[in-house]
């Protein structure tokens, strides 16, 4: 997906699209199949010769001193669909009692989700500063089918759609079977309002908010049987630090910062925390075979594990805030004059002034391996810089009409007044 496409309609009940780039040279996010994804890894998991899975074993205690776990062992399925779910016991056999399992282990990872059970094990040992908040935002999805004609996708698959509504909005987001998988994000009491009456209440709803919805891309009636079949869901935010006790355990992922999904960054914030602790634990030599012994590596390891959440918890509660900040962007900025005008002040002087290491927020974030808390310090020094020449645009100089600038000399003269201000 290039870019945002914004769906509203204008005073004269026309309908429009307007398309927002996401990076001025084009650049482009991908749309990834979470569960395509999940197998794929597990199919690679399975094939390398030091690694075996085990399914429907739950956590119900450890000792990090003594390095000891405690499993239940469950015959019937289990099925975990997102981060914001609860596990859900499929098969609902009360007859299939656990068997405790006994492990020891050496180091303990935990990537178990916002619910993570490692996480909550770990608290008992380790002072853990934690923080939990719940946006009063639910979700709920719906599908855009492909055309009944011909197949193909209903509307352009190479943007990210957005319905912003201020308050709240609709996305649809592209499948590789040609159907768009869509969300609605509102505060709770829209969800309640609706849901009282969703016959009465859900069609108005979409007609005044989503101009070009329903019935164009999703029929009435299964806009009201989506809506009311499909859970409507919470969103969570957390925060906590240290990730690590001693040696012995350290938690990744959303067990350590499960963040709201406005950004796109939640799985990339986990691959990139797998990243970041193995080139740490790599850094202090953590598996060094010329290190024999077991007492040396264990205190090589827990420094590597304070330095990892040294340098993983800012970055993490960044991405966290910048996650909640982007939803109001999506939801309500991006229709915003002021908006538009920095994003396109900001995307001028990186084209045409590289050297001076102007990116937009959206840039660095998604097509850049900068730190999150460094984006988050470096976007922050760019806004006080443009509001600053902004001021000094309208204060003194009466606009660029009075200057007499053409379109072409007006990066170069931006260039010079962002160097002055910058010093």
């Amino acid at each position: 997906m290039h870019a945002r496409m914004i769906h509203g309609r204008r005073k004269n009940k026309e309908n429009f699209e307007e398309s927002q780039e996401y990076d001025a040279y084009g650049r482009h996010i991908q749309a990834v199949d979470r569960a395509g994804l999940n197998k794929n890894l597990l199919d690679a998991l399975e094939k390398l010769p030091n690694v075996a899975l085990h399914f429907n074993h739950k956590l119900t205690g450890a000792d990090f001193n003594k390095r000891t776990a405690w499993f239940e062992h469950r015959k019937s399925n289990k099925k975990t669909d997102h981060a914001q779910h609860p596990t859900q016991d499929l098969a609902g056999n009360r007859e299939d009692r656990p068997v405790e399992i006994t492990v020891s282990f050496d180091l303990l990872i935990g990537a178990d989700g916002a619910h993570s059970a490692v996480r909550y094990h770990m608290m008992k040992y380790a002072r853990v500063t934690y923080q939990q908040e719940y946006i009063d935002t639910l979700w709920c999805e719906f599908q855009i089918k492909p055309k009944a004609s011909d197949s193909a996708f209903a509307i352009d698959p190479n943007h990210l759609h957005i319905w912003p509504g201020g308050s709240f909005m609709f996305i649809a987001i592209p499948s590789l079977d040609k159907s768009f998988t869509c969300t609605l994000f509102a505060p709770s009491a829209h969800f309640a309002s609706i849901f009282e009456d969703p016959k009465k209440n859900l069609r108005p709803f979409f007609d005044q908010n989503f101009p070009g919805v329903c019935p164009e891309l999703i029929s009435p009636l299964d806009l009201e049987e989506q809506f009311c079949q499909n859970p409507h869901l919470p969103l969570i935010s957390i925060k906590c630090t240290p990730y690590h006790y001693q040696s012995s355990v350290v938690i990744l992922g959303d067990a350590a910062h499960a963040m709201v999904p406005f950004y796109g960054q939640g799985m990339n914030a986990g691959l990139e925390d797998v990243r970041v602790l193995f080139q740490t634990l790599d850094k202090h030599g953590v598996y060094d075979s010329a290190v024999p012994y077991f007492s040396a590596r264990d205190n090589t390891r827990e420094v590597a594990l304070d330095e990892y959440t040294a340098q993983r918890s800012p970055d993490a509660a960044a991405i966290n805030d910048l996650a909640l900040r982007n939803y109001e962007e999506m939801r309500s900025s991006v229709q915003s004059p002021l908006y538009k005008i920095r994003k396109w002040m900001e995307e001028t002087v990186n084209v045409y002034l590289p050297s001076l290491g102007w990116r937009t927020q959206y840039t660095r974030v998604s097509f850049e391996n900068q730190r999150y808390s460094e984006v988050e310090k470096a976007v922050q020094r760019q806004g006080r810089i443009l509001m600053a020449v902004f001021g000094m645009g309208l204060l003194g100089l009466g606009g660029f009409g009075v200057l007499g600038l053409s379109r072409g000399e007006f990066p170069r003269h931006l260039g010079r007044w962002l160097t002055q201000v910058a010093n």
